[in-house]
């Protein structure tokens, strides 16, 4: 017998046990609700005419009184006397007799036994299989035939080019990417190329960036340019309760590819499954580890000749085990970084092709004002603009629908019905004045585009919008500190106007001391500290958490610097406001009755103000 299925008859033998059980349980708890009496008592009962209904069977004779409709006595024995049924008549009795009839054993063993037993089989695959339909045929591994027979198995969706539909061209701002993916593509296209050289394709690829650049949409673009079925699963999809799961699935993911053959299999977020392997687990071996362990055996145990192609994607690359990252496993790592100015452009007319668009549409300044937009949000963007011009019953979406969806994903949604006091309004106008006042007398800061006091979703009750003219990728030292400074002048016209704080700086504060402590830890910016990095980045792609990598005493240093260099800034910002304090009432009023204005409208009033 195949032990594997052992469990399986068990599990249905015991199933066989409980119905038995069960009913000798109501048969017996049937019977308890009669009382068994003499013929005598039947007799007086019969004669007193204090019997309702009487029924005949066998040597068995059940009644029921007419007080208690519900209790049901019984007398066995005596069914011969030839006096029962005109006792009845006279009585008045309702009475009735039942005959029995022979049955077939095996009819009997059928009914009694086997089809119950049948029927909840049934039932049990029928509702396992509708487990597995939701939980996409997940599950234990049990082993044996029926409903249990898909458990254990990898959950990979799988898609031909058909299906896919996705190419290059539908991938934009990521050129670098594809140029390194389109090597994989030919070697999937023409293998017998690379054949006659000796030369091997790369077993795997390693996608990292962070989230929604597109990793997962340039692994289904190389599988559509490609033509070949394409494998999907996630790595959390792995990694289970029980053990010996994720390993079991890992094998079988590899078999249908070894089968597909030539294919792509995409693990998505394979740190899930990848990380590190510290001995955290019991005895070191827990279900992670056993599933990586399986995962490496695989990727070692195919040839790369025969067209298997394994991509992967991570946001957190550092976290990985080095043994997936050695060479002859994930041979490749490529970078998809956040689009610069040139592809957040492109991003923005790939999904503008699915949108009815006006003829006039500037996608460069759309991109200027979207730095360090990732490709999802950038989609996120135009479909907000599509959003927008469906609610003001246009057909087609304006350039004021962009610049409305851009501040939507930045500040959110605009609180038309916030009830904000005099006072407040009047507060707010001044303190975006005066970062736009600021970053307008610096020399090293991005030009305003747009100010505003209108209440956003997100908690903002204003903010100054700058857009750099051009896209830059260095930051020099007076640069970051003039970012400081313009970050310090809404705080600095709340106390130079209304001689007191508020706490509406508290986001500048925040960005302020960031960049601060940058500059000091990371970026070598300091002349006390120079070139020393006192901080390290523990996840650049995700939260950008750091750690210190210093004593306490430099630490309480480090500290003393960053209020220094940001105390500084604040006198600088306020120096500012001081020098030109006519423009700042004069553009606060302005704003203070406009409610927002652009940066055109307020570089002419400073212009004019200067004259």
């Amino acid at each position: 017998m195949n032990k594997k299925k052992r469990p399986l008859y068990l599990y249905y033998l015991s199933i066989m046990i409980v119905i038995l059980l069960l009913n000798r349980f109501l048969s017996d708890l049937l019977l308890s609700r009669q009382e068994e009496v003499t013929y005598n008592e039947f007799q007086t009962a019969l004669i007193g005419k204090k019997i309702d209904e009487v029924q005949v069977e066998n040597e068995v004779i059940t009644y029921t009184l007419k007080q208690d409709e519900k209790h049901k006595q019984y007398v066995t024995g005596n069914m011969q006397d030839p006096n029962l049924t005109e006792q009845l008549n006279e009585a008045e009795v309702k009475y009735s007799r039942i005959y029995p009839q022979e049955i077939n054993p095996f009819v009997s063993l059928l009914v009694t036994f086997l089809l119950p037993v049948l029927i909840f089989w049934g039932l049990g695959n029928l509702l396992f299989k509708r487990l597995q339909k939701k939980m996409g045929n997940d599950g234990m591994t049990f082993g044996g035939g029926g409903g249990f027979g898909n458990f254990g198995k990898a959950n990979a969706q799988v898609y031909v080019e058909a299906q896919s539909g996705k190419r290059f061209s539908d991938v934009a701002g990521q050129d670098e990417a594809k140029e390194a993916l389109l090597e994989m593509v030919d070697f999937l296209k023409n293998p017998k190329k690379y054949e006659k050289i000796g030369a091997q394709m790369p077993k795997g690829a390693l996608l990292v960036g962070p989230p929604g650049t597109g990793k997962t949409l340039l692994a289904k673009a190389v599988a559509g340019e490609a033509g070949v079925p394409f494998f999907s699963i996630s790595g959390s999809e792995f990694v289970e309760m029980f053990v010996g799961r994720g390993a079991a699935r890992v094998r079988d993911l590899f078999k249908q590819a070894r089968e597909k053959a030539p294919c792509i299999v995409f693990i998505d977020e394979i740190d899930t499954i990848g990380k590190k392997r510290d001995g955290g687990g019991i005895g070191g071996n827990d279900e992670r580890e056993q599933t990586l362990n399986q995962l490496l055996a695989e990727m070692d145990g195919f040839d790369g000749s025969k067209g298997v192609v394994i991509l992967a994607a991570t946001n957190r690359p550092e976290s990985l085990d080095a043994a997936l990252l050695r060479p002859g496993r994930f041979d490749r790592r490529i970078p998809v970084e956040l689009p610069d100015l040139k592809g957040r452009e492109e991003i923005l007319k790939v999904h503008a092709k699915n949108v009815k668009v006006g003829t006039n549409i500037d996608f460069n300044a759309i991109a200027r004002a979207t730095a360090g937009a990732s490709g999802a949000e950038l989609a996120n963007i135009v479909n907000e603009a599509a959003l927008l011009a469906v609610k003001d019953n246009r057909s087609v979406v304006s350039q004021t629908d962009f610049d409305e969806a851009v501040e939507t994903v930045i500040a959110g949604y605009q609180r038309k019905g916030a009830v904000i006091s005099t006072r407040e309004k009047l507060i707010v106008s001044y303190h975006e004045i005066g970062h736009a006042l600021v970053a307008a007398k610096l020399k090293n800061t991005a030009p305003v585009h747009k100010i505003t006091i209108i209440p956003r979703t997100s908690g903002a009750l204003g903010y100054t919008m700058q857009v750099e003219e051009q896209e830059s990728n260095l930051m020099t030292k007076d640069e970051g500190f003039e970012k400081i400074v313009t970050f310090c002048g809404g705080r600095a016209a709340e106390e130079l106007i209304f001689h007191s704080i508020t706490s509406g700086a508290s986001n500048d504060i925040e960005q302020a001391t960031r960049i601060a402590r940058a500059m000091i830890t990371r970026l070598g910016m300091s002349e006390e500290f120079g070139m020393v990095a006192l901080e390290t980045v523990s996840n650049q792609y995700l939260s950008q958490d750091t750690s210190l990598m210093c004593s306490d005493d430099t630490a309480a240093k480090v500290d003393d610097a960053v209020m220094r260099m940001i105390k500084e800034a604040h006198e600088k910002a306020r120096a500012i406001l001081e020098e030109n304090k006519d423009q700042l009432h004069e553009l606060a009023k302005y704003l203070y009755e406009r409610e927002t204005i652009t940066g055109d409208e307020f570089m002419k009033i400073l212009s004019q103000k200067e004259a």
